[in-house]
This record gives C-alpha cells, sequence and structure tokens, in this order.
C-alpha cells in the first residue's frame, strides 16, 4: 500500500534523526520501502517495526553493519577477543567469530546482526542466497534487506514472526522484539516502532 515517501522522510528527519538525515540512511530506507512495496499484505506495522529494528540494530546507520560496528571482520574479530577474554560477554561460551579451517568468520553482520554459522545457514535456505559459501554478502544492502524481510516474516530467526505480534486482533510492540533477541532493549525498540509506524500514518 503505497504512501508519500517525501511525508515520511520529513516526518522521521524530526522524530528520529534530529532534524538531518544522511545519504546512506536515506539509502537504506529507501531500500526497505521498495521491498515493502512488493508484499502482497498491508499491515504497516509490520513496516514500521522493520525500520525500527534496522534502526536499533545498525546503530541508526539504517545500512549494513558488522558486529562492533568495525570496519572489517579481521578488526570485528579482535574486538571480539577482547570482549571475550576479559569477561565482558558472559552469554558467550564458544567465541563464534573466530574463523573456521576455511577462514570463515560468523559474527553478526547485516540490518538484522546474524551470527554463527547455522543462522547463515537458516537464512540461505530461506532467501536462495548463499550465505554459507560466502557469508560477508550479509553486508550487501539488498541482501541486507531480503535477510531481514523473509527472517521476521517467516520467523526463521527465533521461530517468533511479525504475524504473531501484528494482526487484526492484535497490536504487541514490545513483545515483537522477540523475532530478534528475547526482550533485549524490546521497550526502546518499541518506542522506535511507534515512531516509525506515526510518520507511515501521517504520510497517508
Amino acid at each position: 500500500m503505497a504512501f508519500d515517501r517525501a511525508a515520511f522522510f520529513k516526518a522521521v528527519r524530526v522524530s528520529l534523526f534530529e532534524g538531518a538525515l544522511k545519504r546512506g540512511q536515506v539509502e537504506g530506507m529507501v531500500a526497505i520501502l521498495d521491498r515493502w512495496a512488493l508484499m502482497p499484505q498491508a499491515d504497516r506495522r509490520w513496516l514500521a517495526y522493520m525500520l525500527a529494528t534496522a534502526h536499533h540494530e545498525t546503530g541508526r546507520t539504517m545500512q549494513p553493519v558488522r558486529e562492533t560496528f568495525a570496519v572489517s571482520d579481521d578488526r570485528a574479530i579482535a574486538i571480539l577477543d577482547g570482549a571475550f577474554r576479559t569477561g565482558r560477554l558472559p552469554s558467550v561460551s564458544v567465541p563464534y567469530w573466530r574463523r573456521d579451517p576455511d577462514g570463515k568468520s560468523w559474527l553478526g553482520r547485516g540490518l538484522v546482526q546474524l551470527t554463527h554459522r547455522a543462522n547463515y545457514e537458516k537464512m540461505t535456505a530461506v532467501t536462495g542466497i548463499d550465505l554459507v559459501a560466502r557469508p560477508e554478502r550479509a553486508m550487501e544492502l539488498p541482501v541486507a534487506v531480503d535477510i531481514l524481510f523473509k527472517g521476521m516474516d517467516t520467523g526463521a530467526f527465533t521461530g517468533r514472526k511479525l504475524g504473531d505480534y501484528f494482526s487484526a486482533a492484535k497490536e504487541d510492540w514490545n513483545g515483537a522484539r522477540r523475532i530478534i533477541n528475547g526482550r533485549d532493549k524490546a521497550a526502546l525498540v518499541a518506542s522506535y516502532g511507534k515512531q516509525y509506524f506515526a510518520a507511515i500514518s501521517a504520510a497517508g
């Protein structure tokens, strides 16, 4: 369902980006909006929550990022190794980011932080893009957008999907965080989602 994109960008510039948008932020949102235009269902809350998720997971850049926001895999691995050695990653028992015998790292990448080989395998099956052969492709914007949509629409990330939280009978902005990462920063991401939804609604 189409809406006035100029009005949308005008609204989010003020409500979510402190009055100024960078080219990368616009390009990232345009890519998400273009992908959304291909979806037959029309629940705009889904779009709002996907934008909110990308907003949070990418540190507001709206572009694919590596875990730790490092500029290279090697730098990200070094940062994660340092955090692991000093006990700053208590929930991690196995350092999944270290390169395997083939030289591949399964660290977080994308608009949603895709981590661990098993999840790259899962998203390969869902998207049809061979992320096992080339995990770095999760850093390509079109690929990252496809991962975002397929993962959140089908429940491929955690078994929870957008339709579980937004439907004719339900609206659960906080609970929707379980699609990605349990309850981590659920209220914060929900607040972004509501602001994106307000902008979409105001845009007609």
